[in-house]
């Protein structure tokens, strides 16, 4: 199945012209699901495995890159020819005990129809002998001229025949799972569902005396597990399914076979408890790496021993090819919505140079293909609007302000709302102040002002650090290792003071490293009163040896000090090929690398006392340090 995979990808490929095309609209799409999903190779032949063999399928990975694809992918490859219609019959000696029939996909409506037939040719002699019995009772009553009595038994007799009624019809089966005219196995999205949509159940039944009652058979309904039979069922974020809902879906993987009964205790419907119904499914679970957490143990270790666990890339290498695969992609989503113009191929390429950003990571392209549909969409609309015969690169760029995400429209009204207050400024200098930078959401930049003020300590022992601004626990490791650091490259003796450090506004907490170089500069600022340049922003995390080491989402961050008005920007060194800022940024900020907390003082730190702390600490990070370590002591032997 596997070459056959290859052969199909390598025959597909040689219909696209990635070369020499004008538009999108000169790619073609191809037809199957699993031929459409996009940098996820290991993944695909995984399933195609996973398919021939009929094994369990656990998929984890970030939102949006493919894993309800590759589940519907899968459906595609199973053999539709084992599809079966499943009937329940009425038990005629234990009515609360339903009898399950299998047969083969569309013999089921025939069979049901048959029964109506059937029923039908009764239910009219019935009530052909009813018409006898009540003309013959109003003609007796009319000779014998007794007409009160003769209607009234008329109606007696009526009433009697129509509570009658419905045991004629009680042998009809129900169609409990219909695949008629199916080409494909059944792919059931069981994402979410309770207990009684997954599992089956049994409907509620308000006449359940006088013989108005619903036969137990017609109210039996089939859960997802019995409809995905000789299918797949997909459950996303499987962790979050109870742990009782969870232990009955493994009982069910494992038997293939699974009763229906009421989910409800308090329901006419738990007395009623069907035959075992068919449920030889294929499940394809998916989640993020936190929902193992939640996640039954034996329901895993099934996965795991009859099937495969699969993690998903969430970015893929920037090459030709893979760039040719967004190509396609774009031409999919196009087909897909049915609603929007093709892009140009300036388009295509704005599109590929999104995806280079938001990969955030160098030579890399994103996975997360529902996030760049949905720019995709956005310039299509917006293409749409205009009458526009092609989406163009002035489309895209107009989609990338429309379709911000919620993250980056709260960024932005935040440094709208400081710079109204002035939470933080954007030029002049001042001692303890710096203006640090942050990541809310998924990529969005946000300007993180924090301020540092040097006091006599209040302990006798030593002074502290103490950081306000609900932080996190690495964060708060970050705090604490920048006074070593000082310690260190500054030879500063801080057991004196009590160092308060303060994230304004920070009301949404603050979480990671990358602000360890502004905490830095901001606590060596007020301690040596030398003033921070208000128009610099910083970011990156530190070593305690005063390395200054790559941290994530640079390209958000220094996009979010330009719009706050940042005349310069310093990062890691490290990150330097991560940069991948739009034009509109490019003359307004200037992007300074740093390898070093002397190169970050360098940058940030104005004014009288500069110089001398530099040099400073230039000549005491050149020494190497002695009398740390204690000679060692031998041994003690007991």
């Amino acid at each position: 199945m596997a070459n056959s995979n290859s052969n199909s990808n390598s025959s597909f490929k040689e219909k696209l012209d990635f070369r020499s095309y004008k538009s999108s609209g000169d790619i073609d799409v191809p037809d199957r699901i699993i031929d459409q999903i996009i940098g996820q190779e290991e993944a695909v032949e995984t399933v195609f495995k996973a398919a021939k063999q009929r094994r369990n399928v656990l998929l984890i990975g970030e939102p949006g890159i493919g894993k309800s694809m590759l589940a519907k992918g899968m459906a595609e490859l199973l053999p539709p020819e084992e599809l079966q219609d499943i009937l329940v019959y009425p038990n005629m000696e234990d009515n609360h005990n339903p009898l399950i029939g299998a047969m083969p996909a569309g013999e089921g409506k025939k069979v049901v129809m048959n029964y109506k037939i059937k029923a039908k040719g009764q239910e009219e002699k019935k009530n052909m002998f009813m018409m006898v019995i009540i003309g013959f009772i109003i003609i007796v009553g009319f000779i014998l001229q007794k007409y009160l009595e003769a209607i009234i038994a008329a109606g007696i007799v009526l009433l009697v025949m129509m509570q009658m009624k419905p045991r004629s019809t009680v042998m009809v089966p129900k169609l409990l799972v219909n695949n008629e005219s199916k080409n494909t196995a059944p792919f059931i999205d069981a994402t979410g569902s309770h207990a009684g949509a997954l599992l089956g159940d049994v409907r509620h039944d308000p006449y359940q005396s006088g013989g108005l009652g619903t036969p137990a058979h017609e109210r039996v309904e089939a859960g997802m597990i019995h409809r995905s039979n000789k299918g797949v069922l997909y459950v996303d974020e499987i962790g979050t399914l109870k742990m009782k809902t969870q232990q009955e879906l493994l009982t069910a993987m494992q038997e293939k076979k699974y009763s229906i009964t009421g989910q409800s205790e308090t329901s006419s419907g738990a007395m009623v408890r069907s035959q075992e119904v068919p449920c030889d499914f294929v499940l394809v679970a998916s989640g993020n790496l936190q929902v193992l957490e939640g996640m039954h143990i034996a329901l895993r270790s099934r996965i795991r021993g009859y099937g495969y666990e699969v993690f998903m890339k969430d970015s893929m290498q920037d090459t030709p090819e893979n760039r040719d695969k967004l190509v396609q992609f774009i031409a999919q989503e196009v087909k897909k919505d049915g609603r929007i113009p093709h892009f140009s191929r300036e388009a295509v390429a704005e599109i590929i140079r999104e995806a280079q950003r938001r990969a955030g990571k160098k030579d890399s392209l994103t996975l997360k293909l529902r996030d760049l549909g949905g720019l995709v969409r956005a310039a299509g609309d917006i293409a749409k609007g205009e009458g526009a015969d092609s989406v163009t690169i002035a489309h895209v760029i107009s989609a990338k302000k429309l379709a911000r995400t919620l993250e980056q429209q709260i960024a932005d009204r935040y440094i709208v709302q400081r710079k109204k207050y002035s939470v933080f400024k954007s030029e002049g200098s001042e001692v303890g102040r710096v203006n640090g930078l942050a990541i809310i959401g998924d990529r969005s930049g946000i300007l993180l002002p924090i301020a540092a003020e040097s006091a006599p300590a209040q302990s006798k022992d030593e002074g502290k650090i103490i950081a306000t601004g609900k932080l996190g626990e690495i964060a708060k490791e970050a705090v604490q290792n920048v006074s070593a650091l000082i310690k260190k490259n500054t030879g500063t003796d801080i057991s004196n003071h009590d160092i308060h450090i303060q994230f304004l506004q920070a009301y949404d907490g603050v979480e990671g490293d990358s602000a360890s170089v502004s905490i830095a500069t901001a606590v060596v600022s007020a301690l040596e009163n030398v003033p921070v340049d208000q128009s610099v922003a910083l970011t990156g995390s530190l070593s305690v040896r005063g390395d200054v080491m790559p941290v994530g989402g640079v390209t958000g961050k220094i996009e979010a000090a330009a719009e706050a008005g940042m005349k310069k920007v310093l990062i890691p060194a490290a990150n330097m090929d991560d940069v991948m800022i739009e034009e509109r940024y490019k003359n307004k900020i200037e992007v300074i690398p740093v390898e070093n907390m002397s190169d970050v003082l360098e940058h940030a730190l104005i004014g009288n006392g500069k110089e001398g702390l530099i040099e400073k600490m230039k000549k005491i990070t050149d020494i190497v340090p002695k009398g740390i370590l204690q000679k060692p002591h031998k041994p003690v032997t007991h």
